[in-house]
């Protein structure tokens, strides 16, 4: 280089400069600016709609999620939910670009799928879109219909769409969508008046957890009750390693899908996620339709159990009863821990609902709760959850709300610990204070999407969890002559 080139050095600021900064945005002063702030989202609670349509995909017998957009689009959606599963989360796309753009994206969704059809061979393919072909007004009905005409699929070839842009909403919404649109593709022409097939269809809602949906079918099991999960991921992001390769794992069965509308009841456990799957539900069958909390802690286990009892006219297994009890017992054994304990959580409103109602049951606190992206309703239904316990009461309820507002939150009114995703862990360094990792996406630890958290046995793992990181912290941060061997 010349000596006589300019260079204009990085300015570097000074370790008082940089204190100053960080005890700074620890403040009063810094969270009220922070909470002033409109027009900015930093470290966003959601996710966006195209994330959980294609959730929706993955849980159904060998279907191939269609992103129609860009392919930098797709690749955030599949990444995001390979870290997760720490599984491969196989997607196409129609790869639009500039062209794309002034054109539509006709030609590209043609060609992609004559490819996709030839190449993976799957049962179904279900397409949902990104932000470019919804603004600039692709029509995915006229597209389709046109790649019939042309011969590209079959008439009879099932290809369920959803319009899921991701500038609005979020991956609930996306979630709900493309349920909605796969059951009544694959139910067209399917209900049969007067039949009842005896099975119960449960739909788990946005869920990330395989463990979960794993126990969901064994209390069916215990309860003798025959069921269909919609949509079914447990085997589609855990599936054995045996040397086999299965190009679409698991899966809900495409014919016990397409026969829904004939099951004895539908019951749905994310009342937030899946608004207009059960409308639809509601008008195209008689048989009863409704949609209960998550099955988080004993209460709303209770209530999940009751139900199936009631609505196919069986006992609680004795199987089930005995877990119940070793759920209490657990919690009677270590209320302690967790006894008035502040908590600062996040997520979906479904997901908040049950964490709320399993620690007010503990008699701990959900001090700060956030959730984003949320109506006033959904607001009114989380608050009447804190105020119908006297442990919720003085917790606050943040709406439409961000993880860096949670920061501001956690520096000026301290917790004990925060339960919530990955994403939390940058508050929890600074805060020094444990996360419980639970919800979506857990990327920075193994095989917790393994570990249920609803039902009994999912009470007696979130216990364990979140007691033991308490005493964890005892041991790594107290004196030695309080080291103790027991706790």
């Amino acid at each position: 280089m010349s000596e006589t080139c300019a260079v204009k050095k990085v300015t570097e600021n000074t370790p008082e400069e940089v204190a100053r900064v960080e005890e700074w945005i620890n403040s009063e002063d810094y969270r009220e600016k922070n909470f002033a702030r409109e027009a900015v989202v930093i470290n966003p609670v959601h996710a966006c709609q195209p994330l959980g349509a294609q959730l929706v995909a993955h849980g159904f017998e060998g279907t191939l999620p269609y992103v129609h957009g860009s392919q930098g689009c797709a690749s955030y959606y599949r990444s995001a939910l390979t870290r997760h599963f720490r599984e491969p989360a196989a997607a196409v796309s129609s790869a639009m670009t500039e062209d794309g753009a002034v054109f539509g994206g006709q030609n590209n969704l043609h060609e992609g799928l004559e490819n996709a059809l030839k190449l993976y061979a799957p049962k179904m393919i279900a397409i949902f879109t990104s932000c470019m072909p919804e603004i600039i007004g692709d029509d995915l009905n006229a597209f389709i219909t046109n790649a019939r005409n042309a011969g590209i699929v079959a008439r009879d070839y099932p290809l369920p769409y959803a319009n899921t842009p991701s500038f609005n909403g979020t991956h609930i919404h996306g979630y709900d969508a493309m349920l909605k649109s796969v059951l009544s593709c694959l139910s067209a022409d399917k209900k049969v008046e007067g039949k009842d097939n005896g099975k119960l269809n449960l739909i788990p809602g946005f869920d990330c957890n395989t463990g979960n949906y794993r126990e969901y079918k064994r209390i069916c099991q215990e309860m003798g009750i025959e069921v269909t999960v919609l949509a079914d991921i447990s085997e589609s992001f855990d599936s054995p390693l045996d040397g086999t390769y299965r190009p679409y794992p698991g899966g809900t069965p495409l014919d016990e899908a397409a026969d829904a509308l004939n099951a004895h009841a539908t019951l749905s456990l994310q009342k937030h996620a899946t608004t207009e799957t059960i409308k639809w539900f509601k008008e195209q069958t008689d048989a009863p339709v409704e949609v209960m909390p998550s099955p988080i802690g004993i209460a709303n286990t209770d209530a999940f159990l009751m139900n199936l009892a009631e609505r196919f006219g069986k006992p609680v297994a004795p199987t089930l009863k005995a877990e119940r009890g070793r759920a209490v017992d657990a919690m009677t054994d270590a209320h302690q821990y967790l006894h008035n304990k502040k908590f600062a959580l996040w997520g979906d409103p479904d997901f908040l609902a049950g964490m709320i109602a399993f620690l007010l049951e503990m008699g701990a606190r959900p001090y700060h709760v956030v959730c984003s992206r949320g109506s006033k309703k959904v607001g009114k239904y989380l608050q009447a959850l804190l105020d119908k316990s006297p442990y919720g009461q003085g917790c606050k309820l943040w709406m439409n709300k961000d993880l860096w507002h949670l920061r501001s939150l956690v520096m000026t009114d301290p917790v004990d610990a925060l339960i919530g995703c990955t994403h939390g862990k940058f508050i929890t360094r600074d805060a020094g204070i444990p996360l419980i990792r639970v919800g979506f996406p857990i990327l920075d630890r193994v095989n917790l999407h393994r570990v249920p958290y609803i039902g009994y046995q999912g009470a007696i793992n979130l216990l364990t969890a979140i007691a033991n990181s308490f005493l964890d912290e005892v041991d790594r941060n107290c004196e030695d002559k309080h080291f103790e061997m027991m706790r």
